[in-house]
């Protein structure tokens, strides 16, 4: 039993984190509530396999609604505090004193659950339609039942929903994803400085059950994480770009199945779209979602959560009500705590019955970097979007003329290549465009895209391209990146319009060699506004892993195992969704 309570009010534990979007909510539900938990409550599923659960109610008994948060990490830690990439459930401390019982679970195969872990297959999808009415039929609930939680619990929500279980009835799915080949591949690189140690951390962790996890030890690092000092230090953790970095996990000891298994499918097996990923994409079945769902993300979670935010939108048709919410720097830190009074109005407003004011004003709130204040569209992009080229000119400027025609050179040095060696003759392996100084500030809001003419000596090769924004000291911030094998270049130019994302084809076709060839690279979807006196650069490489190269969150891909000498074409453009004035 706990007495703790979490908010913003004085005397209760601080949430780190923007807690809503810049607005002030009514008829919230207030903390009245002691909590209480059962730990590692079998789940029967279809099948007869057992999911372990943790329950966290209100002491006082009766009925009430019901936040079911459900991953591969270890549910008996997600209280913890610490600022670690795999605790996003939410805070019970939060939830439970404000009268909503918090279910936290373990998918098949991880953390004491039955059955083999899939990576976000069809099995889960039904996992999780059986998950969510058993939460709705307990003694404890009242039938009106939610999901809650960041990351891959946000994805097990959209999993849940596409199933229809008749107990759900709303989703917080914040830094979702929809699609796993589009957060794993990179449009076919492999993003294995994040995969690589994620899966490794999975299946060490999954093999230590609540013994392992519930002791003295674990207790005392909870009281020490929750201290005030210590905790407000964790508002600016990152915690997927720690994950990134955690390649000391790849020493240590797990089971090779099915982590292995699921590594070499991902990296090696699949490197295109096949049916393997299409079980994986839940994109064609959003139509089916009916309940009342709140999407977001943080503009710097490029490489993983941020692609699927805005597909999401688009793709849930049927869905009565849904909302974004799009958080700038550290707008999501670890543990998972922000944006839970937007939460509380949110699941007052579809599981209680509250009039909490969430549903008015534009279905849009995003946060507007460089601007550094709250902006609102009722469509994406915004309305007020045009479309700007800039060339990259063969003196690696970027401006509206294209000059006298040229091109630059980059190398990309190959699998085998000793690469202790370059010479001074060798062509750099990244080039930049840089802008000349703004004169006016410049808000970019949408899909950028880069299309551009190369010649490449070999037959594949790698395009990895970052805009960044450079203030008059020199200071560089990554803004987006965009992603693209060479072979799999091809893309529907009907579905592809510009101002839309742009879907690289599922077919390898080798790169003609010595021959011009045209690209369009998308860039993830951004906001940014680049003040008077920045500078607007785009970086071009074909290989990310030296660490020189910058890698936003550090996530870095696999070689694709070529050499080549690439040249740029100034004939290339840098296309940006301006915001004209409102």
């Amino acid at each position: 039993m706990s007495a703790a309570i979490a908010g913003t009010e004085p005397g209760q534990r601080q949430l780190n984190g923007p807690q809503t979007t810049g607005r002030l909510y009514r008829n919230l539900s207030t903390p009245r509530y002691e909590m209480t938990s059962e730990h590692d409550v079998a789940v029967t599923m279809r099948d007869g396999v057992e999911l372990r659960v943790d329950v966290f109610r209100p002491v006082t008994p009766g009925r009430y609604p019901v936040l079911v948060a459900a991953s591969p990490y270890p549910r008996q830690i997600q209280n913890l505090g610490a600022p670690l990439g795999f605790i996003e459930a939410g805070a019970s401390d939060f939830f439970v004193p404000r009268g909503y019982v918090h279910v936290i679970a373990n998918v098949r195969g991880t953390g004491g659950s039955g059955g083999t872990f899939n990576f976000f297959d069809a099995q889960e999808r039904r996992d999780m339609h059986d998950l969510v009415e058993w939460a709705g039929t307990q003694a404890w609930s009242d039938g009106q039942v939610g999901m809650v939680g960041i990351s891959y619990f946000a994805m097990t929500q959209l999993e849940a929903a596409v199933e229809q279980p008749p107990h759900l009835k709303a989703l917080f799915p914040v830094a979702t994803t929809i699609d796993l080949y589009e957060a794993a591949m990179h449009h076919g690189l492999a993003s294995t400085s994040f995969l690589t140690p994620y899966l490794s951390m999975i299946g060490m962790t999954s093999a230590h059950g609540s013994g392992f996890f519930r002791n003295r030890l674990i207790d005392a690092a909870r009281r020490v994480l929750h201290l005030p000092a210590i905790h407000k230090r964790f508002e600016t953790m990152n915690g997927e770009a720690a994950i990134a970095g955690l390649k000391v996990l790849l020493k240590l000891h797990h089971d090779p199945h099915p982590w292995d298994d699921l590594w070499r499918a991902c990296v090696v097996e699949h490197q295109a779209r096949d049916a393997w990923w299409d079980e994986r994409d839940l994109l064609p079945l959003l139509d089916r979602v009916r309940v009342p769902v709140y999407l977001g993300c943080d503009w710097d979670n490029v490489p993983m959560h941020l692609p699927s935010t805005f597909r999401a939108w688009h793709a849930l048709v049927n869905s009565p009500h849904v909302r974004v919410a799009m958080l700038g720097e550290h707008g999501l830190a670890w543990p998972w705590e922000s944006l839970h009074i937007e939460a509380l109005a949110w699941f007052d407003q579809w599981l209680k019955g509250r009039d909490t004011g969430i549903l008015e004003g534009d279905p849009i709130r995003y946060w507007m970097p460089g601007e550094a204040q709250w902006r609102t569209t009722d469509t994406w992009p915004p309305r007020q979007t045009e479309h700007r080229a800039l060339a990259l000119r063969a003196d690696g400027t970027l401006d509206r003329d294209e000059g006298i025609p040229g091109s630059r050179r980059s190398m990309a040095w190959g699998t085998g290549l000793n690469r202790e060696r370059p010479s001074v003759a060798d062509p750099a392996t990244h080039l930049v465009w840089t802008s000349a100084p703004l004169d006016s500030d410049l808000d970019v809001v949408g899909y950028a895209e880069l299309a551009f003419d190369a010649i490449s000596t070999a037959p594949d090769t790698a395009w990895i391209a970052l805009i960044q924004d450079i203030d008059p000291s020199g200071a560089i911030t990554e803004v987006t990146a965009g992603f693209m094998r060479a072979s799999l270049r091809k893309v529907d130019e009907a579905a592809s319009t510009i101002g839309a994302p742009v879907l690289p084809c599922t077919q390898f076709e080798s790169v003609p060699v010595g021959v011009t060839v045209r690209y369009r690279l998308p860039f993830v979807v951004t906001a940014r506004r680049f003040q008077a006196g920045h500078r607007i650069r785009l970086m071009l490489t074909s290989d990310d892993q030296a660490p020189e190269i910058p890698a936003m969150l550090n996530f870095r891909h696999a070689s694709v195992g070529t050499s080549s000498l690439n040249t740029i074409l100034s004939s290339s453009r840098l296309i940006l969704p301006v915001m004209t004035p409102r």
